[in-house]
């Protein structure tokens, strides 16, 4: 036996990379890891390559056995971390000796823990990804009690001096964000998304978040209208006619029959991903 052992799975665990963008044109979204900057500093911190695949814990509380010696990093919301029962370090690379049991806690702040393993997972590909995609199906399955994960070997180089700064999710986030493409359809689309202060919902996952707050008022000459499906990008802000916007995340759907009043900005979306329900979120609009 080689590899992670899943003694406990916790509340949802994942396998995810950076994605498989481009294939919008197969109805299959971009997926990966939602807080990229994290899951980029656990490779970093086990010395993969870029891309090596890893884990995306959501409320964290997952517990594996290593079968064989290996080098693991837990990056993403702060969470606390034990090697067979003693306290260990996060957001640095910890050695696992074969037979060693790693737990990693539910998260002080935020959403999203990531694991990284030197060597990184080695499960199937799928269109050029291992990443799990809960909107299309690809992707392993979310991990279960008694999974046994096969690693690869190293190809990277040595892993990265750590430990690192750790940053706690704030309670209230500020997202930029471009008018359009629909923005036409709505009576003041700037004042919409500037002027409340909206609140990240209970209604959210990996395809997107709903936001709490007033709806975006439509113009008088669309408010009888429809408008047909069109593509959809990671970002997209779309408000449906009878409530409050969604903000599409990496498991989005490629069309959406509502207009979309806004798009935003890449850099920001790990914030978003971090966010937890009561989260208080403000609307820059930029240009």
């Amino acid at each position: 036996m080689s590899g992670l052992e899943v003694l406990a799975a916790g509340p949802q665990a994942l396998v995810t990379d950076r994605g498989r963008p481009g294939n919008a044109h197969l109805g299959v979204p971009p997926s990966g890891a939602l807080d990229r900057p994290a899951y980029e500093l656990g490779n970093r911190l086990v010395g993969n390559d870029d891309g090596a695949a890893g884990l995306e814990l959501l409320g964290g509380r997952l517990r594996l056995r290593a079968h064989g010696g290996r080098v693991v990093a837990v990056t993403g919301a702060p969470a606390p971390v034990r090697v067979d029962g003693r306290p260990a370090a996060s957001h640095t690379a910890v050695h696992l000796r074969d037979g060693a049991v790693l737990e990693v806690g539910g998260p002080v702040g935020g959403l999203r823990v990531y694991l990284a393993v030197a060597g990184g997972l080695d499960v199937p590909a799928v269109l050029g990804s291992r990443s799990t995609d809960l909107l299309s199906g690809l992707g392993p399955a979310a991990l279960a009690d008694g999974d046994l994960l096969p690693v690869g070997g190293r190809t990277g180089g040595l892993p990265v001096g750590g430990p690192v700064p750790v940053s706690v999710p704030r309670p209230a986030i500020r997202l930029r964000a471009r008018l359009g493409p629909r923005d036409d359809w709505f009576a003041d689309p700037r004042d919409a998304l500037v002027r409340p202060e909206w609140t990240v919902s209970q209604d959210g996952n990996r395809i997107g978040v709903r936001l709490d707050g007033p709806p975006p008022a439509r113009h008088p000459d669309t408010r009888d209208r429809e408008l047909r499906s069109e593509g959809m990008v990671t970002g997209a802000v779309q408000a449906p006619p009878d409530g409050p916007p969604v903000v599409f995340l990496a498991d989005h759907p490629t069309t959406g029959g509502y207009p979309v009043i806004a798009v935003v900005e890449p850099d920001d979306l790990p914030l978003l991903a971090q966010a937890a329900p009561g989260t208080r979120v403000r609307f820059t609009v930029l240009g």
